[in-house]
């Protein structure tokens, strides 16, 4: 079985630390999984909480997910959505969209969750973009833990999230060996938030993310004490895409047009409804 275990890398995302899982140096992707934040375990304060300004995405999902706390989602198409604790948003940039999150006005406490994006393949990335909330989600009681379905299909019970390729997403939390089976035509991963996870001689700890590569129908999953992981998988994406700064695309043309896109304020993002400052596109490296 071909198995790596990759650290996350620690940045500062709306002035709350956050762990990179993906993309990483020798790992961009996961099937269309592209980009893996772990914002927090921190507790908010007034002073310090999540606040994230309008900003544009073209060519991906974002799949936000919390753990603990309370975030408000805004958007140019006009949602304004608060999401909570075994909550799902998915938001579809498409052709182009831009949101804001913010997390002012909420009770102080600990704040943790998830932001994953998933790239949209040729035959919707240019299409509208849309968004969707979903307040309740599928559970599997496995014998050493318990599972909720995020994404695609597991267990025998599907999601209700929308997806454009073949993936799965589960968050899973419990003690104990859990005999997962897989896909075959997937490759697999296992980002571990709490605890630890197991796999014959190999352990990941938190904010780290073991890869496992197509080709297997099974794997034995230990779980450490009081763990918690996300299992991401899908069949390895067939197209090579580009990503910067917050965009998905195939060249660096595409790049370019979103930027300026965004830089001169132009009608292909939309205003957002949202008190926080809007946020600057870098110029493209290439460019300067």
């Amino acid at each position: 079985m071909t198995l790596t275990i990759s650290d996350s890398r620690v940045t500062d995302v709306g002035g709350l630390p956050v762990h990179r899982a993906l993309p990483q140096h020798g790992r961009r992707t996961v099937g269309a999984w592209c980009f893996l934040d772990r914002f927090g375990p921190v507790d908010v304060t007034p002073q310090r909480t999540m606040t994230v300004g309008p900003h544009p995405h073209i060519g991906l999902h974002t799949v936000t997910w919390l753990l603990s706390g309370q975030v408000l989602h805004s958007d140019s198409l006009g949602n304004q959505q608060p999401i909570r604790p075994g909550q799902l948003n998915l938001m579809t940039s498409g052709q182009g969209i831009a949101h804001a999150e913010d997390a002012r006005g909420e009770p102080p406490g600990p704040m943790d969750g998830v932001q994953l994006w998933v790239a949209q393949p040729q035959g919707t990335r240019h299409d509208p973009p849309s968004f969707a909330h979903h307040a309740e989600l599928p559970v599997v009681d496995l014998p050493a833990a318990r599972a909720t379905v995020l994404v695609g299909e597991f267990g025998g019970a599907r999601a209700p999230t929308r997806i454009d390729s073949p993936l799965v997403g589960v968050d899973m939390a419990g003690s104990g060996r859990l005999d997962l089976p897989l896909d075959e035509s997937f490759e697999h991963a296992v980002a571990v938030l709490y605890g630890g996870a197991r796999i014959a001689d190999s352990v990941a700890t938190p904010n780290q993310l073991m890869h496992i590569g197509p080709g297997r129908d099974g794997v034995h999953l230990d779980l450490l004490e009081g763990s918690r992981v996300l299992l991401l998988g899908g069949q390895p994406f067939p197209e090579e895409i580009l990503m910067w700064w917050n965009f998905v695309a195939r060249n660096r043309s595409e790049l370019e047009q979103a930027y300026v896109s965004w830089s001169t304020a132009s009608d292909r993002f939309g205003p957002v409804a949202s008190t926080l400052e809007r946020i600057e596109a870098p110029r493209p490296f290439w460019l300067t």
